[in-house]
Formats: structure tokens, sequence, C-alpha cells
């Protein structure tokens, strides 16, 4: 009985208040507190369009005016292009910045620690480019800016591109100029013959026309297709 009521008198006491209130009651975390414990807020923003469209040249501004602003930046590429050597990134209008040149974003995982900005050209070549996009802005927080077709030759989905538009703060369509009535361009027509979806090459190969041209473009290429292949059995020798 006496040591329930020196409890219950303690507990009235000024002190004990005072330590009851610093030691049990429930920690109320404010934003600034949260923010802090948070990882760091990432952003992803896609550029995609055609073929001429300005895509690198955009992606290698935007690259420039972060790394003015004080931020540490690095641009990616993959090996497969080696159009203008394998060190540099080229526009069409002569714009250079050097580059990494690498199979697989994986790769480079290691080397984009000190960085708070990547840049990814051409990024239809990766593979990896969602699993890539998700790690670095979701959980290390970086800023990743990617440039890349929306489409192939034929129209169809080309690599991941479309897979990140999901994932992505903000998303920037790009047309260029048709080559053959100056309209507006949304599609990409290649000129030679060739079937495969990836072949890299450059005004002698493609060249960016608006949708009535893309149609009847691809009419004519079809029916020179056609000329060649019945040619080429007519040229056949028997065996």
């Amino acid at each position: 009985m006496f040591t329930q009521l020196s409890i219950f008198s303690l507990s009235k006491h000024p002190l004990f208040r005072c330590l009851e209130r610093v030691f049990f009651q429930p920690r109320i975390e404010t934003p600034q507190m949260r923010a802090s414990l948070s990882p760091p807020s990432g952003e992803i923003h896609v550029i995609l369009g055609p073929m001429f469209a300005g895509k690198t040249t955009t992606l290698l501004r935007r690259i420039q005016s972060e790394s003015c602003n004080g931020r540490s930046v690095a641009i990616i590429k993959s090996n497969k292009d080696t159009r203008y050597g394998l060190d540099s990134i080229v526009t069409h209008d002569g714009m250079k910045l050097p580059c990494w040149a690498i199979p697989n974003l994986s790769s480079f995982k290691k080397k984009f620690v000190k960085l708070d900005v990547i840049g990814i050209d051409e990024a239809q070549f990766f593979d990896d480019l969602y699993d890539f996009c998700c790690e670095a802005a979701d959980i290390d927080g970086k800023t990743v800016i990617v440039a890349g077709l929306d489409g192939d030759y034929l129209r169809r989905n080309f690599g991941s591109v479309l897979d990140i538009i999901p994932l992505a703060d903000s998303v920037t369509k790009l047309t260029a100029r048709c080559e053959i009535c100056g309209n507006r361009a949304f599609f990409t027509l290649r000129k030679t013959q060739e079937k495969e979806t990836e072949l890299i090459g450059g005004a002698d190969m493609y060249m960016p026309v608006c949708r009535q041209h893309y149609v009847s473009g691809q009419v004519a290429i079809e029916t020179a297709r056609t000329v060649v292949e019945s040619r080429k059995v007519g040229y056949r020798t028997p065996a």
C-alpha cells in the first residue's frame, strides 16, 4: 500500500511529468524530418520522335543546361552506334559532346554513383531501359533524360522507349520536316530494301516523311522490292 501510494504521489511531481513528456510521448515527425529520411526524388524525362526530328540536339541542350546549373552529368549511348566514333554523340547539325558507349545500361550502374543527371541517346537499342530508369530515378534519385525513336520504319514499337512513358515526369514528342513536301513529318521512311529492325544509318538510308508520303513511299518501296525479287528469279540459272 505504501509503495503504490509513493508511485502515485511521484507521478504527480512536476519533474516526473517533464520526464514523461520526453521519454514516453509518441514521436511526432515533421515533413522536414520525413523528407530527410526518405530517398532522394528522381525524375525521368522522355524525348521521342522520328529520325531527323532533333531528339539528340534536345537531349544535349538539356544536359548542358543541367551542367551549367552545377549538376554532375553524363551521356550514354549504345556501342552499336559507331557512326561518329564511340566516344562522342554528334547531332545531324554538328553539335557534339563526349559520351559513354556501352552494350547495356546495367554495365553503367557502378559509374553513376556520383552523377546527378544521366542522358541516354538512341535509347531504343537498350533492352534493359525500363529496369535501369526505375532503379536510377526511384531508388537512387537520379534525373534520367531519355531520347529515342518511338517507332521503327514500319511504325511499330521499337525497343523499350514506349514502355517507360508510364514512368516519365514529362514526354516530349518532336517532329521533323517531310523531305518530300516540307510538312510536319511524324514517321521515318527507310529508303533501302533491308527488312531487319535494327539497321543503323543516316540520310543515306532514311528520311522523315508526313503520313501521306509515308503511305505512298511504302507502296513504292514494296513495288520496287517485288520487281527486284522477280528479276532475281528470272535471272536464276538452271541447276
